[in-house]
């Protein structure tokens, strides 16, 4: 029986996934691990957004940078539900930098530099919860039951 509890977590397609037409693939990769997709939106982020979403690294070198690429163009953002799906997520997508990433993740088979890593996932429980109530309000966000549910998750008797 699993130990790891049912988590949400956000998932952003950032502009150098969808310039290189990776989004379908991405969420592929995601769902195939068994994860439920329980909100998506296609926008253009825009720098108030950005700046409250990247916050933490406000006045580092990179910041600016960083604001500019992430606004560039369209995104997805999408929250993904499943058990222990902040780690999940985590590790399907590989190292931030995708030099040290490792073969088989979105990050080690598809990028090569850490400033165009084609993908964003919350880094814990917490931060999903914080940046999920940035990109959706909870009506948007729909948990449901999947028939194959029972062949991805363990439930208890």
């Amino acid at each position: 029986m699993s130990e790891m509890p049912m988590e949400r977590t956000l998932v952003l397609i950032k502009p150098d996934a969808m310039q290189r037409g990776l989004a379908g693939e991405i969420i592929s990769r995601l769902e195939r691990r068994g994860l439920r997709v329980v909100a998506m939106r296609l926008f253009q982020m825009d720098e108030d957004l950005a700046r409250m979403h990247y916050g933490e690294h406000e006045g580092k070198g990179f910041f600016q940078g960083l604001i500019a690429y992430i606004t560039a163009s369209p995104i997805i953002a999408a929250v993904f539900e499943g058990t222990g799906a902040v780690e999940v997520v985590r590790r399907t997508m590989g190292a931030t930098n995708p030099s040290a990433a490792d073969a088989g993740t979105i990050r080690g088979d598809l990028a090569v530099e850490m400033g165009r890593n084609l993908i964003h996932g919350s880094d814990s429980p917490d931060s999903a919860k914080r940046e999920i109530e940035l990109f959706f309000d909870e009506s948007a966000v729909h948990s449901y039951p999947r028939d194959l549910d029972r062949w991805v998750f363990e439930t208890p008797d």
